[in-house]
């Protein structure tokens, strides 16, 4: 606590000083900065931080597939298909066998997703991210209710699988919005 109070004390120092230069070098008193003068500098900050970031992306080439997408349409394949074969071979959640109907909505819709993503489509890249990120609350949870030495180590290992390929997605789909700039070959 003395330390947070002996830095909010030199901050209001360092101020004081500035402004008293500011005050002998100008002849008149400078302007006290508010905070939304602050505000207003960090924001710029931050417009050129990104607008520095979208330059230095390049668009995807014709037939350019990052590895990010392809494990992510494999993954969403194999997810549709594990569930529906699953289900052909009777297997039983919580004694009983799970609707046909909620079967084929999820294994269809894993694979409309892997077809995104396959085809390199925003909205498939969008919709895996989207599985990916109900995963990582889902074991989150199931994290914190963890049983065994088995069930922590399950939870941990999908946490850290999905959020690295989450992540890698989230820069590969920055790539697949991204307009054609003139001057560049795709």
């Amino acid at each position: 606590m003395a330390q947070r109070s002996s830095r909010k004390r030199r901050k209001q120092r360092q101020r004081a000083a500035t402004s008293d230069d500011q005050i002998v070098a100008n002849g008149a008193a400078a302007p006290e900065e508010t905070d939304q003068d602050r505000m207003a500098r960090g924001y710029a900050r931050g417009r050129a931080k990104d607008e520095a970031a979208r330059a230095a992306l390049k668009p995807l080439g014709q037939d350019e597939r990052p590895l990010p997408v392809t494990i992510a349409a494999v993954l969403a394949f194999a997810l549709g298909a594990g569930n529906f074969i699953s289900w052909i071979v009777g297997v039983e959640v919580q004694g009983e066998q799970p609707a046909l109907l909620g079967i084929a909505i999820y294994s269809g819709l894993m694979f409309t997703v892997a077809y995104g993503c396959f085809r390199m489509r925003y909205w498939g890249v969008l919709g895996m991210e989207a599985v990916l990120a109900l995963a990582l609350v889902i074991f989150g949870v199931l994290l914190t209710r963890a049983e065994s030495v088995v069930a922590l180590l399950i939870a941990v290992a999908v946490i850290a699988g999905a959020g690295t390929l989450f992540w890698k997605l989230v820069k590969v789909m920055a790539r697949i919005q991204m307009p054609e700039r003139p001057g560049q070959d795709r």
